[in-house]
């Protein structure tokens, strides 16, 4: 088991003394060290952000514990493992990645990550360059300032600052926020290679009920600081789980329902993105 939430509950402390906010509360939750496309889900304020942040020890659980790869985080810092060791493991894509830029080069940049987590220069410039090629970022730019290329190049840069360092799991915070539908459909589009071609496990957190559909293997849903469903993603939406949990559904099973609806369809909710869809509809009428 790669990652593992045994009971865990996270408080905020409020302005007044001895009470607090409750993010969450006794969360069990495990998820495979490979092989995972995992999706977490669920309205603003649902505590999807602060559980993930667990598994990297940017904030400590209140109550119970968090095991990652063999490594047992709980609310003793004393007692903590160090957290280097587990941010080496599991890489974190934050919102607006690229506000992490400061490297006078892409290419320093994109190496600082490997040398911090004690590759020799030599290697962290290999394995920046392989993380750039895997990112399709053209070599004319690694010399150039990060700050002179457009958002969705930044953006690739500081996921390659990440991917560079080999971590075991991906944590996605949202991470198309703000770029354009060309440039998020390629940066998802490169995750999802990333995690079939490398067996990497990564958990995405996203509002956009698309993406989740089309890439997820597995949906967790969080509600009001409980998990309220986890499993398979076309039983979410066919048995209108989602409706109580206040999500939206895919655009593409929309477009199912009303092909059904409206011209006596017979599709299933199999089919996760409006190419998949297109074909089914074709097929139909050969």
């Amino acid at each position: 088991m790669g990652i593992s939430f045994k009971q865990v509950s996270h408080y905020y402390p409020t302005h007044k003394k001895k009470q607090f906010t409750v993010a969450f509360e006794n969360i069990n939750l495990n998820i495979n060290a490979q092989g995972e496309f995992v999706s977490l889900v669920g309205k603003t304020g649902s505590g999807k952000s602060t559980l993930i942040q667990h598994i990297n020890g940017l904030v400590l659980p209140s109550k119970g514990e968090v095991e990652v790869f063999g490594k047992t985080i709980t609310s003793n810092k004393k007692k903590n493992p160090k957290m280097k060791e587990i941010r080496k493991q599991v890489g974190f894509v934050f919102q607006f990645p690229e506000y992490q830029l400061f490297e006078e080069t892409v290419l320093k940049d994109i190496m600082f990550a490997p040398k911090n987590f004690g590759q020799t220069e030599e290697e962290a410039k290999q394995s920046a360059l392989e993380a750039a090629n895997i990112l399709k970022i053209d070599s004319d730019l690694l010399e150039k300032s990060p700050f002179n290329l457009s958002g969705g190049q930044m953006r690739k840069v500081a996921i390659a600052g990440i991917l560079a360092y080999n971590p075991d799991v991906l944590l996605l915070d949202e991470p198309t926020r703000g770029l354009d539908p060309k440039t998020a459909d390629e940066i998802m589009d490169l995750f999802y290679e990333i995690h079939k071609e490398y067996n990497k496990t990564i958990i995405l957190i996203s509002h956009d009920m698309n993406l989740v559909y089309k890439y997820s293997t597995r949906i967790v849903v969080m509600n009001d600081g409980e998990l309220t469903y986890d499993g398979d993603k076309v039983k979410l939406f066919k048995d209108n789980i989602y409706k109580d949990n206040h999500l939206s559904k895919p655009d593409v099973l929309e477009m199912v329902d009303y092909l059904n609806d409206k011209l006596n369809y017979k599709l299933d909710y199999n089919v996760f993105d409006e190419k998949q869809l297109i074909d089914k509809v074709v097929k139909l009428h050969e």
